[in-house]
């Protein structure tokens, strides 16, 4: 059994350091030179929280009943869902924990799956099937993780309350229908405001009105992720980081799945939670997604406090096409992120970018500083909703992609939803597969084509009809 681990621990503001993990050229970190001269620096989440254990790569041949490759937040929650219910379970990791989109983040909480949201469910499903759907991915999915951190006692810098700021005044007919679309599933966490009583919430004259939702809110997402691992740990959890896998062998007494230097034969079931890249592992090639880039900053201590910006201390995201999304952190700095693109930026545009939007949200910031800039890697499905599957042919083999930038509170949600699908507790995994899916042929090649004509296309139709919201 492994060494338990302490508590991720906040720090009270930040350590400009190294980065455990090994970055890639597509997730990139940049610290302000001015604060640290780093080759491979941690990114504002890694530095605000205290040192924390890393673990071994597997070096040896073992088994057990389940194998979950990927410890972001799906991994490691379907992880520890499994490790609660007696199930002897590995969780594997090619980088570290919380390394890729899970730790990477806006840390925002918004109800919803991926990109649909409570009109889509009433599009798609029965009245009660859409209900129920919504449950899961709202009230039930933020109380799983309220839940999470009394049980485990974490401090995860969770924070209520959300905003959907409406960047034209069309977008709050929008706004309205989804409100009442959550209503009518039996949700009645929102309501609208117009321009002055947002101004409440928001210093900003960006905004003509938007949506106040009391059942979202923000969080420290790479803290909720170590904090689950360290839950499955004090569950008799084993943990390999450092440990790719290169092929998943289903024979008739198990599932092999392969890396470098060792093999785990899963007696039972095998979990893939590593977003954008398991295509790679799936014995159904069929490729539903495409990846693209996304970025995120935190500034330097404003000069004025983040009361005088954002007074009621939600977060928010816009409605423009690429949305600007923004929260307060600590030491009163101000997270802010937005923009999807099919190639990667560089930490030089993307720093300008960012800084632009942030002067021209709060033009009453005359000195901004940003300490942290950086990118991130996720991916879309054409319908808008996460691919969930269950397949293979004696033992179930489990995956689910295609989150679309969105979904932190969801993402925990379904972990959990495998690990009762597995031992026969609950079905709600099976409603997830029942959302159907196309294929996107060549997709994850021409993305850096794809997305531009894509986003070309959209901002036609916003020039054309204004008051239509589609957000990306």
């Amino acid at each position: 059994m492994q060494k338990l681990v302490n508590k991720p621990n906040l720090l009270e503001d930040v350590e400009f350091k190294v980065s455990i993990n090994q970055l890639s050229g597509k997730d990139w970190n940049w610290v302000n030179p001015n604060k640290a001269q780093i080759e491979s620096p941690a990114n504002y989440y890694e530095s605000s929280l205290a040192e924390w254990q890393t673990f071994d790569a597997l070096n040896s041949d073992t088994e057990c009943d389940v194998v979950v490759i990927g410890a972001g937040l799906l991994g490691s929650s379907t992880a520890l869902h499994l490790a609660e219910q007696g199930v002897e379970t590995i969780l594997l990791d090619k980088d570290r924990i919380g390394s890729a989109a899970s730790g990477r983040n806006g840390g925002q909480l918004t109800p919803g799956l991926a990109r649909w949201e409570a009109e889509e469910m009433i599009e798609h499903f029965s009245y009660e099937d859409a209900k129920r759907l919504w449950n899961f991915t709202s009230v039930e999915a933020m109380q799983l993780i309220d839940n999470i951190a009394a049980k485990y006692q974490l401090n995860l810098q969770r924070k209520r309350g959300h905003i959907t700021a409406a960047v034209h005044e069309g977008h709050l007919v929008a706004l309205t229908q989804g409100s009442d679309a959550r209503k009518y599933l039996g949700e009645n966490h929102t309501h609208v405001v117009g321009k002055h009583e947002l101004f409440d919430h928001v210093k900003s004259e960006s905004y003509f009105g938007g949506l106040i939702d009391r059942l979202g809110g923000h969080i420290h997402p790479l803290a909720l992720n170590r904090g689950i691992a360290y839950g499955f740990l004090q569950n008799g959890g084993t943990i390999y980081e450092r440990t790719e896998v290169t092929e998943i062998e289903e024979r008739d007494d198990g599932i092999y799945v392969h890396t470098a230097n060792g093999t785990i034969k899963a007696r039972k079931s095998v979990v893939i939670g590593v977003h954008h890249a398991s295509f790679k592992l799936l014995p159904q090639h069929n490729q539903t997604t495409i990846p693209f880039y996304t970025y995120v900053s935190t500034t330097a201590p404003l000069e004025i406090d983040l009361s005088e910006l954002l007074p009621s201390d939600h977060p928010v995201y816009d409605t423009q096409f690429q949305i600007d999304y923004y929260r307060g952190v600590s030491k009163n700095r101000l997270l802010f992120g937005g923009q999807g693109t099919g190639s990667c930026w560089s930490p030089e545009k993307t720093y300008q970018y960012l800084l632009g939007r942030i002067n021209s949200v709060f033009p009453q910031l005359k000195q901004v500083e940003l300490d942290f800039v950086w990118s991130g890697t996720t991916d879309l499905t054409v319908n808008g909703a996460t691919d969930s599957r269950k397949f293979g042919n004696k033992f179930p083999i489990y995956a689910v992609h295609g989150w679309s930038g969105h979904g932190v509170a969801q993402t925990v949600r379904i972990g959990k939803a495998i690990a009762d699908d597995f031992v026969g507790h609950a079905k709600d995994f099976e409603m997830l597969t029942q959302i159907q899916h196309k294929d996107i042929t060549f997709g994850r090649a021409l993305a850096p084509l794809v997305i531009p004509m894509a986003k070309g296309a959209y901002g036609l139709g916003a020039i054309m009809n204004p008051g239509k919201m589609v957000s990306f």
